[in-house]
């Protein structure tokens, strides 16, 4: 799932810890969200989403329509600016490399996208389904079962996958501690002075 170059989204800033807009930027949302919304009623009907998605990813029809099912979870069959919110919020995260980010911080609004039947656990086929959402892979999807799927049903509740989201931030902050790691070896260059210079005598 990517962004199409030059589209307005890659003009929007995600704050990196909170994967939220700045207020700035979410006016400018709203604004757009407005320019999209041609019926005036404060919501996107399932073609107006689609006509979104497709302008603006690379998403196939299927996981457009899927990830519309997902939002509206009222079955109305539209979706308001709350949910068009998460879902730019969404967008930008997997743009920007900060999946496991949002999957910490909005473990809830996660859990709840991930849940499709309503029954308040997530199956590996749920999850397969729609692990497109957060770059998950099938390996790292059976890992996932394997470490956090604690009662063993093959279901992960609200607490396993609050667990998971832990597991996601600890193990995105080493990758960041290490990448930092790297530039500070790769910066540090030895310099060889002249001979005859002060510091050689």
């Amino acid at each position: 799932m990517k962004l199409k170059s030059g589209c307005f989204l890659q003009y929007l800033y995600l704050d990196e810890v909170y994967c939220l807009l700045s207020v700035r930027n979410a006016k400018a949302l709203t604004d757009y969200f407005q320019l999209l919304d041609v019926h005036r009623k404060n919501a996107l009907n399932n073609l107006q989403f689609y006509c979104f998605l497709h302008y603006v990813t690379d998403l196939r029809k299927k996981h457009i329509m899927l990830l519309f099912d997902l939002l509206d979870r009222n079955a109305t069959g539209e979706i308001g600016f709350d949910e068009f919110y998460m879902l730019v919020c969404l967008l930008l995260a997997h743009e920007n490399h900060l999946e496991k980010q949002f999957i910490y911080r909005h473990s809830g609004t996660a859990f709840r996208l991930l849940d499709r039947d309503d029954g308040h656990t997530i199956s590996p086929r749920e999850f397969q389904a729609t692990g497109f959402l957060f770059n998950i892979k099938k390996e790292e999807l059976q890992k996932i079962f394997k470490d956090f799927d604690i009662s063993g049903d093959e279901q992960l509740n609200y607490k396993e996958f609050k667990m998971f989201s832990v597991f996601c931030i600890d193990k995105q902050q080493e990758k960041k501690k290490e990448k930092m790691r790297r530039r500070m070896t790769k910066g540090s260059v030895s310099i060889s002075l002249p001979p005859g210079s002060a510091s050689s005598q």
